[in-house]
């Protein structure tokens, strides 16, 4: 290696460059590290130098370097890559390897406008020295190589403009967990910064997107999920188009109930015009949807749901395929379809699905999900009445066709709207559940908005986090771990904003929470089960129990300190009907073990990704 090579420092200096230098920060990178070679990383970088190399290239060649001899047989190097760009990314963000102190680093950060001003309002110096006295700065060093590129990527506060960051991962968990508790007493606060700040940055609590990338900054919206219904005129269609494009805009995925819009050809303004159909209004969801970035994290996105019997499903179907034309796909988002019982016994029994619009068959859209009784006398009697359009197809053929789209696609999804009313938290009769989120994993009333600022219509907003199963050794540290959910994401819908008034009539009276769990694969592994021949059956079921158990104990003790949710009298635990009460019987084929947890709330209801809890007083 040539020593004589010049460098170009982050000052713009130039000097030689010092061989020992890379060396020492490699030892030190690979310190408790096995099977890793330092010369093999010092060999492969050294032949990419060349005269006038900005020190800042070095680093990044040398983690290149380490990151490119990642394997199976020697997966150490992703922590050696790790800390490496750790290194790299503590020297970009404060000009040196070791933090400053948390209060000067807030100040700098609220001068600069990069974290939100609250929080030396709410804190004290002297508080910001005991939290700088909770953070473990070494724990950075835990992270694998592709955790640290997340990091930088999508987490930390950064201008994405011109590449520039500004904090380290430490001070994210910590900063998180001091805004969601400012408004705790003062004699506790500190207690639950400290205790959320040890789960998080020991990846006990799994934190999403919207979380770690804004709580801190001035951008106050943080629900991952937000759920909008369209309601059948302009004026519902444009405001969801407008609800949408703020929601997007500030970190948030889509989903939209458009199940109401009525079909082609339908008559307008007293049969003035007819209408256009749906395809148009959903291209104009898509425009709005692709139309802001998450927050600059990562592109708008949707799924768009409606129901098998509407009257243009044929054509609904096909519009995710590269078949067709433009005029024809409506490509660029992902879609729900919805389905009952009385759709699945047509298909069972050699039926027909008849097809309708909404427009033209009162009561029936509305029965499809509060009253699965009444749906199937209004769907029957409206098949018998000759005045009203329709159309009927093959149960066969129909859902041939949703298959077949479905497998070529992979991004059709089904929604059983019955199961989802008669398990789910809420009454269907006061608030049923039109439609899921972007994912599909959460399920939560919904109101039409008839314009952006109708107080009377209801966003849903599902603010998220999870269990990390693969951090943990015993189900008993759920305990903790549920507490600090779930007053944390409570106190989040307090400190978040609402640019919708409908968002934040939803979230204050429902105070909805989804927390599900990541590594449930891992979890299965540690313990020595396998899912596909049942050896996790037990296991899975007592790990579920646990979480629900927990949750909504956590639930119960935040109602008892301030009070029940306003809307709790529409939840099903109003009636004193807990997740156990809908469990089927069947299950106890499949799992020898009975509940272990004290207390009537132990079944699991809990979804693998996602679910809902409530602040209630069963």
């Amino acid at each position: 290696m040539n020593q004589s090579l010049l460098v170009t420092k982050r000052d713009g200096a130039t000097e030689r460059i010092n061989l020992d230098k890379i060396h020492r920060v490699l030892d030190w990178a690979a310190e408790g590290l096995n099977n890793v070679s330092i010369s093999q990383v010092e060999l492969r970088s050294h032949i990419q130098f060349y005269d006038g190399i900005k020190t800042s290239d070095i680093h990044e060649t040398i983690i290149k370097a380490a990151a490119d001899l990642i394997s199976r047989e020697a997966p150490d190097y992703q922590y050696l890559a790790a800390r490496l760009a750790i290194f790299h990314l503590r020297k970009k963000a404060y000009g040196q390897f070791e933090p400053p102190a948390l209060f000067d680093h807030v100040v700098k950060m609220v001068e600069l406008g990069k974290y939100d001003t609250h929080l030396l309002e709410d804190y004290t110096e002297e508080e910001f020295k005991q939290m700088d006295g909770f953070i473990d700065h070494w724990r950075d060093m835990n992270f694998s190589y592709a955790a640290v590129k997340q990091l930088e990527g999508k987490y930390l506060v950064q201008n994405r403009v011109t590449g520039e960051i500004y904090e380290s991962a430490q001070f994210l968990y910590i900063l998180v967990a001091a805004c969601l508790f400012s408004n705790y007493p003062r004699a506790t606060r500190l207690e639950y910064v400290k205790r959320f700040y040890d789960a998080v940055s020991t990846f006990k609590i799994s934190l999403p997107t919207p979380i770690m990338s804004g709580v801190r900054t001035p951008t106050r919206q943080f629900s991952s999920c937000v759920l909008i219904e369209c309601g059948d005129s302009l004026d519902s269609i444009n405001a969801t188009s407008s609800a949408i494009v703020k929601y997007v805009s500030q970190r948030a995925g889509i989903g939209i109930n458009a199940g109401r819009i009525r079909a082609l050809g339908s008559p307008i303004r007293g049969g003035e015009a007819f209408h256009t159909g749906c395809i148009p209004f959903y291209k104009h969801f898509q425009t709005a949807v692709k139309s802001c970035s998450q927050g600059g994290v990562r592109g708008g996105a949707a799924t768009l749901f409606y129901p098998m019997w509407h009257l243009e499903v044929e054509s609904l179907l096909v519009l995710k395929n590269n078949r067709g034309v433009e005029g024809n796909r409506v490509r660029h988002m992902d879609y729900g379809v919805q389905i009952n019982k009385l759709m699945y016994t047509r298909l069972l029994k050699g039926g027909d699905i008849t097809l309708f619009s909404p427009s033209d068959v009162p009561g029936l859209y509305d029965a499809f999900f509060a009253d699965q009784d009444e749906f199937e006398r209004l769907y029957v009697q409206y098949e018998n009445d000759d005045s009203i359009r329709k159309q009927r197809v093959k149960a066969v053929e129909l859902f041939s066709l949703m298959m077949q789209e479905r497998a070529s696609t992979g991004r059709i999804y089904i929604q059983n709207v019955d199961h989802c009313n008669t398990h789910s938290p809420f009454d269907p009769v006061v608030a049923p559940v039109r439609q899921s989120n972007l994912c599909l994993e959460i399920a939560l009333p919904t109101k039409p908005l008839e314009d952006v600022n109708d107080e009377n219509g209801e966003i849903a907003l599902c603010t998220l986090s999870a269990f990390n199963l693969g951090a943990i050794n015993s189900l008993d540290e759920l305990e903790e771990l549920a507490v600090l959910a779930v007053r944390a994401l409570d106190a989040l819908l307090d400190y978040q904003d609402y640019p919708i008034p409908a968002a934040k009539r939803g979230a204050m009276g429902r105070r909805t929470l989804g927390i599900g769990v990541i590594n449930y694969a891992y979890w299965l592994a540690k313990n020595g089960k396998r899912y596909s021949d049942g050896s996790a059956n037990n296991l899975t079921h007592q790990t579920f129990e646990a979480i629900q158990y927990y949750l909504l104990k956590a639930s119960n003790e935040l109602a008892i300190e301030q009070g029940a949710c306003p809307w709790f009298n529409e939840t099903t635990y109003a009636k004193g009907i807990l997740p156990i009460d809908t469990y089927k019987k069947d299950l106890d084929g499949i799992v020898s073990e009975r509940c272990t947890s004290t207390g009537k709330a132990c079944a699991s209801r809990l979804k693998p990704t996602a679910c809902v809890t409530l602040r209630s007083l069963p």
